[in-house]
């Protein structure tokens, strides 16, 4: 049984040797890593940026009242056409006490001084008749008459326009009739009927009654980066993606750049606007969020790379191009020239034909 063993032990000792040995032998082996390789192709490069923004008429107009008072109608809705002078809603005066009491007294003034210089006129008139006055005293007092007659008139579209907003011989140009002052579409009603207004003045912007834009211009508003706004400038064409419709892109042109940036969450932006082309098969909501695609630089018809197939030492650029005819890998270093680049291909200017083969990624690692 010891024999046994000992043959035994001395066996697992020699297959620790060998594999030792072969493991060794195996590590000592050179590897050889092989690369995908990659071929110029022709074709576009564009450098692009992204503004964020939203869509929103270019002006939207705020309806305000010219007299103070309370809804009494309300005769359009967020989202209805409007054209021109057209009513949207109907205010009704609420008449001050002071002002009702002077323009009260102010009729029955007139009232009493009309009534006294028309009983003189009427003696005159009957005096002119009998030939006792002249042409010219009759004269003075028809002139008197009829000064008190529209004194009166007066007294008593003062009235009415305490009392009701507007007098009867101006009933056309009702300021209590709120009425749009452009044609489009209405965007919002803030207010009900029985809402207080105040009326637009020198001291209080007044109370908006309703929003009115033209939706058939329309303008993107947006923000671009510090490190980019140098490189676009007014008339580039861009391409609108609206948030809502993703499944149409619009176009534009770019027609505004702010001169003064903002900072925002710790980044300078930039204002930019642009006049969008909408089909009139499509309606855009004001407000809808989008994305303006901006092209800065853009070539065509050129040989192209993948950037990570190009290696890049201080200022020179190069790259690894495969030897043909070997039966492994191998490859020699040549300078290149490039150019634009959207950080997936770049422009190969000079150093490189549609017929070479560059190497690319490390595929993987093998042993001989």
């Amino acid at each position: 049984m010891k024999k046994v063993g000992k043959i035994i032990l001395f066996t697992l000792l020699g297959l620790v040797v060998l594999s030792t040995f072969v493991f060794l032998f195996n590590k000592s082996k050179p590897v050889e890593t092989t690369f995908e390789i990659v071929s110029p192709s022709i074709g576009s490069i564009e450098n692009k940026t992204i503004a964020t923004g939203k869509v929103e008429p270019r002006d939207e107009i705020l309806i305000k009242p010219q007299i103070s008072g309370i809804i009494s109608e309300v005769l359009k809705e967020a989202g209805e056409k409007v054209t021109i002078n057209e009513v949207i809603a109907t205010v009704k005066v609420i008449p001050e006490m002071s002002s009702l009491n002077s323009a009260e007294s102010r009729l029955r003034v007139s009232e009493i001084n009309l009534k006294q210089i028309e009983m003189e006129y009427a003696r005159q008139v009957q005096l002119y008749n009998d030939g006792i006055i002249s042409k010219e005293e009759f004269d003075s007092s028809e002139a008197s008459y009829k000064k008190a007659q529209e004194e009166r008139t007066n007294a008593q579209d003062a009235l009415d326009i305490v009392r009701e907003g507007v007098s009867k011989k101006h009933a056309n140009l009702s300021n209590t009739q709120i009425r749009s002052t452009i044609s489009g579409m209405i965007l919002d009603v803030p207010v009900k009927a029985g809402n207080s207004v105040i009326q637009a003045n020198t001291f209080n912007d007044g109370t908006t009654i309703a929003s009115v834009a033209n939706m058939n211009d329309l303008i993107f508003r947006g923000n671009i980066d510090e490190t980019e706004v140098g490189k676009v400038s007014e008339g580039m064409p861009i391409t609108l993606t609206v948030g809502a419709i993703n499944s149409e892109k619009f176009d534009a042109i770019l027609e505004y750049i702010s001169p003064k940036g903002t900072e925002q969450s710790g980044a300078v932006l930039f204002e930019i606007k642009a006049a969008v082309s909408v089909p009139d098969s499509v309606f855009i909501r004001a407000g809808y969020s989008a994305n303006a695609e901006i092209v800065m630089a853009q070539v065509k018809d050129i040989i192209t790379l993948p950037e990570s197939a190009i290696n890049f030492e201080n200022d020179s650029t190069f790259v690894y191009v495969l030897k043909e005819g070997l039966p492994k890998q191998e490859f020699e270093r040549r300078a290149i020239e490039i150019g634009l680049s959207d950080g997936v291909q770049i422009e190969v200017k000079n150093g490189l034909t549609l017929e070479d083969k560059v190497r690319g990624n490390e595929v993987s690692k093998s042993k001989r």
